[in-house]
């Protein structure tokens, strides 16, 4: 599949597998911009590129298992969806857990990149039919 991406930075980086796309499902995210994280206070960090994904198709930005076992660093809306229709900039919401402060430098990797299928939905109003599960929700296995 191609996607048409644009440069809005010239030292912008392209997503990019780390061991290629047989063995990776996600896409590293680099920065343009350093910046410091206080701890608890998200930031939008630009990433200097902006996406034409297809119709059908979503792009989810999910955090880096190594930021956040190493370093407390997340993303507090992960997975992001990033639409369609959307022609921003991407932008990666980070969001630093630990104690101290921490700081990202200009093409260091700060998020996942995923693209994403999904289905347009219609919704039709009306009964439901019966399931074995019924309305039981939370703990209603017994577990």
């Amino acid at each position: 599949m191609r996607i048409r991406i644009k440069k809005l930075h010239q030292d912008a980086h392209l997503p990019e597998y780390a061991h290629g796309p047989q063995e990776d499902a996600g896409m590293d995210i680099r920065c343009v911009e350093g910046a410091l994280l206080e701890p608890g206070i998200p930031k939008a960090i630009p990433t200097g590129l902006a996406l034409e994904i297809p119709s059908g198709f979503e792009v989810q930005i999910r955090p880096r298992s190594g930021l956040a076992l190493k370093h407390a660093i997340t993303l507090p809306n992960s997975p992001a969806t990033i639409d369609p229709g959307y022609r921003g900039e991407l932008k990666i919401i980070m969001l630093n857990l630990g104690r101290a402060a921490y700081e990202i430098h200009p093409g260091d990797r700060i998020a996942q990149m995923i693209v994403a299928r999904y289905e347009p939905v219609e919704w039709e109003e009306g009964e439901l039919a019966d399931s074995q599960r019924g309305s039981g929700g939370f703990g209603s296995s017994g577990r």
